[in-house]
Parts: structure tokens; sequence; C-alpha cells
């Protein structure tokens, strides 16, 4: 019987074994997405296209400027939890601005985008006993894992398929209490979920909503304030989730909704109660970030011409991507070992920087290159981009757009005779 250390380092099997490597990077503030890269002892300046500043607020003056006057004021920490000690005029100021951003009662902030889903679910979905929580199949894991540790029956749709939704929605007890959890854009695929068609199917069954906005909060809507808000149905949604982390530039998650269930989610959730809160510094750049979006156009402007630019280049290169639905421009490789050669060639050839993405954030043979064009990079760093990808993709004769469609078409026409 091996000893619990030699299960690690030697039993593990090889399939098993996905080793991960990271770039080590450092940001240079007010040039990103100029970065300096060290390996091997040595540094060389690279361009960053997988970073979730998505608009360039990490190095805004404004937010380095709140970040500034906080740490001058309030020092490096928080200095405890939330409940003892830990509980900054700043933060209470960002939970009150966020709420009011989505037009909710009130706000919670937690540590990260990942404690705010897991701590707020793991008390939405076990609370009332009972409840059944219908999940879409490419929800982000921390949503899974907070809905695991609540103990609530699940239901998974397959992904942004309404009419798998209502199905289970129908044969579930119709006085069970329910919740639908879901995503508005999604991390991996960068698609968009029908959200007006989920919002009606909630109302036709009694269920509450929660959203999962992180993708989408600075980038879509009016002042920012997400895809449903886009849509201009925020109000059907009663449980908004956001990260400071992506399109805010600093760090953090935090979730919007009635007053009541904030109350529930402030006193009873571990992720929240038992640990030490957010820097006052961190809280007053989010701060100062939020009350920037919601008056100004011009990061969002740029972040969207960047993406339809890259788009359409792409498209003209036939590189197949996965969706054109947001700034997420998730280029399909399919292969674990190519992705991570292309990761590798697109960094040594021209000091382009994008992480190879494998299992288990996306399925075997869906690996992808996952690409984020932001408001800061420009038209010609796009094209630049553009080119120097197709020429990776001929040079290792990865599967072009047209040719997944051909070998589509083939199957379908092979399943249509059988």
């Amino acid at each position: 019987m091996p000893t619990h250390m030699q299960y690690f380092s030697e039993q593990v099997p090889a399939e098993q074994r996905r080793t991960r490597t990271f770039l080590e990077i450092g940001r240079r503030a007010g040039h990103f997405p100029s970065a300096v890269a060290r390996a091997e002892g040595a540094d060389s300046e690279i361009s960053v296209w997988c970073s979730n500043d998505y608009l360039g607020m990490g190095q805004h003056p404004l937010v380095l400027a709140a970040v500034h006057d906080a740490v001058a004021k309030f020092g490096a920490g928080s200095g405890g939890s939330r409940n003892i000690g830990g509980t900054n005029h700043r933060h209470v100021e960002l939970e009150r601005e966020l709420a009011d951003w989505h037009g909710k009662d009130g706000a919670l902030l937690f540590t990260s985008g990942y404690t705010a889903n897991d701590g707020a679910l793991t008390v939405i979905a076990g609370n009332p006993p009972g409840t059944v929580v219908f999940s879409d199949e490419l929800n982000h894991a921390s949503i899974i894992d907070g809905l695991r540790r609540s103990g609530a029956a699940k239901r998974i749709f397959r992904h942004n398929d309404v009419g798998h939704l209502e199905e289970l929605l129908a044969a579930a007890d119709p006085d069970a209490p329910k919740l639908i959890v879901l995503e508005s854009v999604y991390s991996m695929s960068g698609d968009v979920a029908p959200l007006a068609e989920i919002a009606e199917l909630a109302h036709r069954y009694g269920a509450t909503t929660f959203l999962d906005e992180v993708h989408a909060i600075g980038m879509y809507g009016p002042q920012g304030a997400g895809i449903a808000a886009r849509e201009g149905i925020a109000d059907r949604f009663d449980v908004i989730m956001g990260t400071l982390a992506k399109g805010l530039g600093t760090a953090g998650g935090y979730i919007a909704g009635p007053a009541d269930l904030i109350d529930v989610v402030r006193t009873f959730s571990r992720a929240f109660v038992f640990t030490t809160s957010l820097p006052p510094a961190t809280a007053a750049g989010a701060l100062a970030a939020v009350r920037h979006l919601r008056g100004s156009e011009t990061e969002r402007e740029r972040l969207a011409a960047n993406a339809g630019l890259l788009h359409r280049l792409l498209e003209e290169a036939d590189v197949p991507y996965l969706s054109a639905d947001s700034h997420i421009v998730s280029a399909l490789v399919g292969d674990d070992a190519l992705c991570k050669q292309a990761s590798a060639l697109l960094l040594e050839r021209h000091g382009i920087y994008v992480q190879a993405i494998n299992a288990p954030s996306v399925r075997a043979g869906e690996e992808l290159l996952r690409i984020a064009p932001s408001a800061t990079h420009t038209e010609a760093d796009v094209q630049k981009f553009a080119e120097a990808l197709a020429g990776i993709w001929r040079d290792l004769d990865i599967p072009r757009a047209s040719d997944r469609k051909d070998a589509a078409a083939s199957g379908a026409a092979v399943k249509e005779l059988v």
C-alpha cells in the first residue's frame, strides 16, 4: 500500500497528470497590455492577450489614485473579518454603489468571485429545505461547488437550451421551491445566455433566479451594468452576482439582491463570515472604477471595436472561434499538445502571450486559446495579433473553420444514411 505522499509522486495515472505551466509576468501600469515576462532568470517584453482586465481599469489613473489614498489612510489590510474589526467605510460605500448599479436593495462583498458564488449559493440553494436547483451544464466551477455544498437537489439543463430547461421545470414538483442558476456571458465559449426566455420561464414556474454577470459587468448595458441591463430585464433576475476582478480591474466578488436575502447570506455564509475582508484600498479602487464606468462609454466602445475587428480578421483567416456574441474570442484548437505548442510559438516568435486552456477548464478534445482583446489594445495591435495567429495555424496545420464545417457536414450525411 503506497503512502499518502507516494500516491501523489508515483501512483497518479499519467492521463491525470495534465501539467499546467504559468508564465510569470509583471504588468506595466500605464502601458498595459505591455508586460515583462520572466523565464529562466531573463526578462522580455510581451503583449498580453488573455487578461481579464478587459477595460484596463487596473491601471486607470482614478483607480490608482483611490488605491494610493486608501493605503495612506487605512494601511495595507482591513485588520479582520467583516464581523470583527474588518468593516471599513469603503466596503459599505462600495456595497451601496453596487446595489444601486444593479437596481437592487442591497449588496454583499466577498474576497473573490469564486467565494461569492460558492458562499452565496451554499446558503441560497440550501434554503428553504427541498429547493430544486436548475443549473446550466457549463456553469463555472464556483457555482457547481456552491450548489454541491448546499445539498439541494440539482437538475442540469443543456447549455443555453431553453426547451430542455422547461422540460425539467415542468417535471419537477410544482410545490417545491425552485432556483435557476446561470451565467450571462460564459467564460470559455464567450456566448450569451437567452436571458429573456429564461426569465419568462422563471416567472411561469415561480422560480428564483441567480445570474452570474462576471464577464459582463462594466462591458455591457447602460452604465455597464451587464447583459440583463442591456436587455432591459435586470429587474427580472432576483440575484446578480459579479466580480471586481475583471471589468473593474481589482479583486473580489459580490452579490446584489433583495434586502432579506442579502441579510441571510451575510449571517450564514461561512465564506463571508470566516475570512478576512478585502483590503480597504481594494474596495476603494473598485468603487472608483464603478463610478467612472457608470459615466463613461469610452472603454466599452474601444472593447467592442477591438472584439469586432478580431472576429472579422479571424473569419477572413479561416481560424475557428466559438462565438461572436462577446469580447471573449476563444480560438478552437481541439488538441492538448497542439494548443500548448500554439501558445508557446506565439510567445517565442511574436512576444504574444495567450494561455492555452485545457481540461478540466474545458472538456478534453475542446482545448482552446482563450483570447481577450481589451480596451487598451490598439487597432494595429489587433491586426498584428490576427496575422500572427493565422501564421501559427498554418505552420502547425491546425484544423480551420472550413475544415470543421466540412467534417460536421460529412458526419451529418453519414448519420442520415445510417
